[in-house]
């Protein structure tokens, strides 16, 4: 066993100046990233770091980014990614939540000074705030920070380095809170490694690889099955600085990148770019999709237009540090566009009754997780640990699906996403998925809203194609068409996007806020 700076060192030994992390503005090696990594470390503890103290970050892909995270746990410092998506209120919410000591934060970025943000907040725990990249003369910047720390004994930071292990906290991972307040799951440095190694495992990534993380390293899909699978295998990370077709696919083809996750709306995109002819993307191997709804169609016209090797798609979260099931590389189409796959080596999965007994193949029920590198649990939230991992070491999902008799498994919806009409349970993946094949539908998502008569009713929030007319009249009498009479929304709105967080899933409790203001 070992720690994620371990990871580090030993990649620096084998793939030394090998590109590590690649971005617009250059590229840094192993070696060299050990090296800063290090000087991050030797700062903390002249900052006075104690071990088990959190330290958070609050900025874009960078290498400082994942220097200031290694070089932290390093020195038995706790990792606290936050999305810069976030604004001042809701990191220093999690400041003050997570005690974090440290905080670590861009300086200008899309248009914000994002220190200024903070401004007013308590934040009673937090003792040092360090800018990364044009720091005002006010702020303390990162290379004055990383100074200080070179007057550290050689044999002080070997000696706290040597006290690290893989049973120590490595951080604490605030989930999205699609549904309300996000809670913080908590991570050895054992069960993130392990997060990195079932996507290794997946993808089969070498050093050969140029692997594009699509998200933030805030998110475990950039962190630990990320730049933590990069340290694994010796494999350049990539990431996008800009989400539209064009930028994506000129990513792809400018760095003849072979492996990319990312969400099914990028992928749409793509596929739909009037010039994505002009884009040579041949040298990608492995696509992966998921975390949301997956339109069938779309799954068959990546696999038939993009001439891509490997097109899968799979199903995890954050308590489980990653993948739970996938599709593999023997899979058919079919199976890769209508389920999310089998457990991967080491997961165990299964789906219950509201009543806690097994549901059969094909009847769908709360899905169910066990592996070795699930949330040890919720930060300062027993009651929630109590919710989400019974005494037999299950992880209950809150997610809705079932096992079809060869065992693969169909993500039906959410739990809490699930509402009630006259009697009747509708899940609204169900109906998203089939009012994919809608004319003039780019996008849908559907909530439940309360109704006198029946109880609950479906709203469906609707996202036209680029010059399409879609009515609301055309939805409704599409439904009545398509739909169960109770299925069938009650009311739509066109909107121009939907609200995402940063891993594609849409954020329903805003959906609900936006139409409570009318």
């Amino acid at each position: 066993m070992t720690t994620i700076p371990q990871l580090l060192t030993n990649a620096a030994r084998r793939h030394g100046n090998h590109p590590a992390l690649c971005a617009h503005d250059g590229k840094i090696s192993f070696t060299q990233l050990e090296h800063e990594a290090d000087k991050a470390a030797r700062a903390f503890l002249a900052a006075g770091l104690r071990k088990g103290e959190r330290v958070g970050i609050w900025a874009p892909n960078m290498w400082e980014w994942v220097a200031a995270a290694v070089g932290a746990q390093r020195v038995g410092g706790v990792l606290v990614p936050l999305n810069t998506r976030l604004r001042g209120g809701e990191v220093a919410d999690v400041v003050r939540r997570a005690e974090i000591k440290f905080l670590i934060s861009i300086g200008d970025f899309l248009g914000r000074y994002y220190p200024d943000m903070l401004t007013g907040e308590d934040m009673p725990e937090l003792r040092r705030l360090i800018v990364l990249r044009s720091p005002a003369p006010r702020h303390e910047g990162w290379e004055k920070f990383i100074a200080v720390g070179q007057s550290v004994p050689d044999e002080t930071f070997t000696a706290r380095a040597a006290e690290v292990g893989p049973d120590d906290i490595a951080d604490i991972m605030f989930t999205s809170g699609t549904t309300g307040l996000p809670k913080g799951a908590v991570f050895d440095h054992k069960r993130s490694i392990g997060g990195g190694q079932a996507w290794v495992n997946l993808s089969s990534m070498t050093q050969d690889d140029r692997y594009c993380v699509f998200g933030p390293f805030s998110h475990n899909a950039s962190y630990k099955a990320g730049w933590v699978a990069g340290l694994l295998t010796g494999s350049t990370i990539y990431w996008p600085e800009t989400y539209d077709a064009a930028a994506i696919l000129g990513l792809i083809a400018d760095n003849r990148i072979t492996v990319m996750p990312a969400p099914p709306t990028i992928w749409l995109e793509a596929h739909a770019y009037p010039n994505r002819g002009d884009y040579d993307i041949s040298s990608l191997r492995y696509l992966s999709t998921g975390s949301t709804t997956v339109p069938i169609e779309l799954m068959r016209r990546l696999k038939r237009d993009m001439d891509i090797d490997i097109i899968s798609t799979g199903y995890g979260m954050t308590e489980c540090c990653g993948s739970a099931t996938h599709t593999l590389w023997t899979d058919d189409i079919e199976h890769v566009a209508t389920t999310a796959g089998k457990p991967i080596a080491g997961t165990a999965l299964k789906i219950i009754t509201p009543q806690g007994d097994a549901c059969r193949p094909g009847e769908a029920g709360e899905i169910l997780i066990r592996d070795k590198k699930l949330l040890i649990e919720y930060l300062n939230n027993p009651q929630a640990t109590r919710e989400t991992l019974d005494d037999d070491g299950w992880l209950h999902s809150g997610d809705v699906g079932l096992l079809d008799a060869q065992g693969y498994l169909k993500i039906t919806d959410r739990l809490k996403d699930m509402y009630i009409v006259g009697g009747f349970n509708v899940y609204p993946a169900e109906i998203e998925r089939q009012m994919s094949s809608l004319a003039g539908l780019h996008a849908c998502s559907v909530i439940g809203v309360p109704d006198q008569r029946l109880g609950e009713v479906g709203h469906i929030f609707i996202v036209r194609s680029a010059g399409a007319t879609l009515t609301e009249a055309e939805v409704l009498a599409w439904s009545k068409a398509n739909l169960a009479n109770y299925k069938i929304p009650r009311g739509v709105t066109f909107v121009n996007e939907l609200p995402m967080n940063s891993t594609g899933k849409v954020v329903k409790f805003k959906l609900k806020e936006m139409l409570a203001r009318g």
